[in-house]
């Protein structure tokens, strides 16, 4: 480690908030799918920032859009008008059929406006009594970081000292149909999940999970939300995991990728009547919506769709997952994934593999303690999976 990356990393362990626990890499600038650090190393890109860069680090177009709309006007509040929300709302409901939308900024924001307008709809379509709501959610679940949200947490550390919790979740295994079907009560609102459990390590629920998801909430008059932050875009290797199933979510709540990493832009989709439940100082942000992330979203969706990321992921997660799956090692438990979405479950601790693979050049990171999560940039080639796995195999064959 040189003297200017200690420096950094003295510095931010200094005076920055000790929440987390990253790899010791002090990455200075970034193309594609590739990462270089202050040293001029450089690293494959094997987490994709949380699959906020699915497009690839500083991608060009979104850059040009980023860069234009700068020089024009970023930010207006939602007080007044601008020229760019209105055709990034449009051209979300061309690319997913959704009635409306709802602009927000990070995907915790977007998680908690999704939780607010399922109640609402309750009261006011469903006839709940008011203040009895209930929203199910599943075990192991990610949703984000707010108080509500790891309120309904089922991971220790995400609660542990941030309490009390507001009320009106149920949990549920996750991939349980019937457990859905048995929790549902007359004040239920809402169901939330995650397609695909990202944070808990790529887990992926029984084939028609979502499927039998779909058909319980409409017999029970209850809202299917699906958090696609992470696995929606293309990541999975079709452009929403929920179509794997053919399973069309009521509400569908997107993030990351949305910007390909240049902002933080998410999103609330609906129908006229859930979307409808809100009217003027029910909910709002002063950065949501605002010309410059919509600008850049625009293209970032664009950028998606004319690449054909979609069919780039399917392809090449297909690749990467087989060859993942002929290495042969005593720590390794099992390989899953879909599309370029892809996990090693160890035996052991996953965090000294991490640190191997960042010596041999290889970015990606633990989760869960033993799971070694693999989400490259989907403009990844099949040479550059052929450099990861020279790697991946070398680390985790020769371990004892």
């Amino acid at each position: 480690m040189s003297m200017e990356t200690r420096q950094f990393i003295e510095l931010e362990d200094q005076y920055g908030a000790h929440n987390y626990h990253p790899l010791d890499v002090v990455v200075e600038r970034a193309e594609g799918a590739w990462l270089f650090d202050v040293e001029g190393k450089r690293y494959l890109d094997c987490l994709a920032s949380y699959s906020a860069v699915n497009q690839g680090h500083c991608h060009p177009k979104i850059l040009a859009a980023l860069v234009e709309q700068a020089g024009k006007v970023t930010l207006t509040s939602r007080a007044f008008r601008n020229d760019q929300l209105p055709l990034l709302l449009k051209e979300l409901h061309e690319l997913t059929g959704y009635e409306r939308a709802l602009m927000m900024n990070s995907g915790s924001e977007a998680v908690e406006s999704a939780l607010k307008i399922a109640r609402k709809w309750g009261y006011k379509h469903k006839g709940i009594p008011e203040g009895q709501a209930e929203i199910i959610v599943c075990s192991n679940n990610f949703h984000g970081r707010t108080i509500t949200i790891v309120g309904f947490s089922s991971e220790d550390q995400y609660r542990d000292g941030f309490g009390p919790y507001p009320a009106g979740f149920r949990t549920i295994p996750f991939g349980d149909a019937e457990a859905l079907r048995a929790s549902i009560t007359p004040n239920t609102c809402a169901f939330l999940v995650e397609p695909i459990q990202g944070e808990a390590g790529v887990l992926m629920p029984p084939d028609g999970f979502l499927s039998q998801v779909r058909t319980i909430c409409s017999e029970n008059n209850v809202l299917f939300i699906a958090d696609e932050i992470q696995s929606g875009l293309a990541r999975t290797g079709k452009m929403f995991a929920y179509m794997h199933d053919d399973a069309r979510p009521d509400v569908l709540i997107l993030g990351k990728a949305l910007a390909g990493g240049f902002y933080p832009v998410s999103a609330v989709l609906a129908s006229d009547e859930v979307m409808g439940v809100l009217h003027p100082g029910d909910h709002g942000s002063t950065f949501g919506g605002n010309p410059l992330a919509c600008a850049v979203a625009r293209t970032a969706l664009r950028v998606i769709v004319d690449e054909d990321l979609v069919t780039r992921s399917a392809r090449l997660g297909s690749l990467f997952l087989e060859k993942l799956q002929g290495i042969k090692s005593p720590v390794i438990r099992s390989v899953r994934g879909r599309g370029l979405w892809l996990a090693i479950e160890l035996e052991v601790a996953a965090r000294p593999y991490c640190e191997a693979l960042q010596a041999e050049g290889l970015l990606c990171k633990e989760t869960h303690s033993n799971i070694i999560r693999i989400a490259p940039p989907l403009c990844i080639t099949e040479e550059e999976i052929a450099w990861a796995m020279e790697r991946l195999t070398r680390v985790l064959e020769t371990a004892k």
